[in-house]
């Protein structure tokens, strides 16, 4: 891609993974967090490093300016109030950033929002950590109505395992399993460059067993249905 790359939350386990992805790749790399000693700790030299905060708007415009695609892989807070809680971070944070990209993006950019499993069962226990799923679900929501190419995905359980055995994307947010950060990074980079990738929406897991090669991504995406149109609520969710 020949304009810079934002990841935000590019310092977290799966943000840091996505960042030196992209890098291999030979892409320029935006790493856009809150702590200049993680930035310091986890990040490339290659890396450029913005400190901005996604509850703060006015902070996003300068390090989003001509990003022609952006990875959303903030960690959240589990309290039910508060700076980190999932309202600020899950929801009002992925708005805040889509509001400026309207102003500072390309047309164009791609937004790859990474969310979870569970999100449209509320009754699940994950939901007890500050309603972290019904926000989850309120920012995939606003990444879909915005209007722009994107990509949301929902990965399992978060292994930190290499990568190994059987993936699966599947859609309608049913059953469990678990993930590797290695494959949720590597479905980050390639969806951004993968046509068959845009407006939709899948979970992923991980069949354990040995592999059988490489990850074969243009058939898995292909194989996903594209999201209804936004405020239908009939997205394959």
């Amino acid at each position: 891609m020949d304009s810079p790359i934002a990841v935000i939350g590019g310092t977290g386990r799966v943000g840091r993974l996505v960042t030196r992805r992209l890098l291999a790749r030979g892409e320029t790399v935006r790493v856009i967090g809150r702590s200049t000693q993680r930035a310091r700790r986890h990040m490339p030299a290659q890396a450029q490093y913005f400190t901005a905060d996604v509850r703060d708007p006015g902070t996003l415009r300068t390090p989003l300016h001509g990003c022609g695609a952006v990875v959303y892989a903030v960690e959240p807070g589990t309290d039910a109030a508060g700076p980190d809680s999932p309202e600020s971070t899950l929801h009002g944070g992925v708005r805040h950033v889509l509001d400026a990209l309207g102003a500072a993006a390309p047309a164009g950019r791609h937004f790859v929002l990474v969310s979870q499993r569970h999100v449209t069962r509320r009754d699940h226990p994950m939901n007890a950590y500050g309603r972290m799923l019904d926000w989850r679900l309120a920012g995939e929501d606003a990444v879909r109505s915005s209007g722009l190419p994107y990509t949301v995905i929902r990965p399992g359980w978060l292994t930190d395992d290499p990568g190994h055995g059987v993936l699966h994307l599947e859609q309608g947010d049913v059953g469990d399993g678990y993930v590797a950060r290695a494959h949720v990074a590597e479905a980050c980079v390639r969806a951004i460059g993968s046509p068959a990738a845009h407006g939709v929406t899948f979970e992923m897991r991980s069949e354990t067993g040995p592999s059988s090669g490489p990850v074969p991504w243009d058939e898995l995406f292909a194989g996903l249905r594209a999201d209804a149109p936004a405020g239908t609520r009939a997205v394959f969710a």
